[in-house]
């Protein structure tokens, strides 16, 4: 470990382990707020609720980019790079949801009306918005494992 870096862990130990577990909350919300939001719209009619699920989403995929950082840095810190199960899941989920929620932005940007008829489009952008509840659950799943694990009887 660099000297500068050690200096650093020795001032403020949280550095240590708090990053990571601190940002992760963030895409796991915003992500399930895409959803829940599309959702919304689809049943109200309220196109605020659609807005809303595009700026979550926008959010998402920034706190995502953010989050991947800090659990590179945490597992090359604290697990020397180990391959860990739930780590390996999870640096193979993540990069997934981002591209998969970066294409929904992108989308919704070029197409704003995207869920208001749903047809053939619009079936697949909502699919691809759901995909976000499972990918992220998996996710945060083997995340958590790291942190309390389910201890075997």
């Amino acid at each position: 470990m660099p000297e500068a870096l050690s200096r650093l862990l020795a001032h403020y130990p949280m550095l240590r382990r708090h990053p990571h577990p601190m940002t992760v909350h963030f895409p796991i919300v915003f992500m399930f707020s895409t959803t829940v939001f599309n959702v919304l719209y689809l049943i109200t009619g309220v196109k605020s609720f659609e807005l809303t699920a595009l700026h979550s989403l926008g959010a998402g995929i920034l706190f995502t980019i953010v989050t991947i950082l800090t659990g590179l840095y945490t597992w090359w810190l604290n697990y020397l790079s180990r391959p860990v199960r739930a780590v390996l899941i999870k640096k193979r989920l993540s990069p997934v949801m981002l591209i998969l929620a970066i294409i929904a932005f992108i989308w919704r940007l070029r197409v704003p009306d995207v869920l208001d008829t749903l047809s053939g489009s619009g079936y697949i952008y909502l699919l691809l918005v759901l995909s976000f509840l499972p990918i992220v659950t998996v996710i945060g799943w083997f995340g958590a494992q790291l942190t309390f694990p389910v201890e075997k009887e």
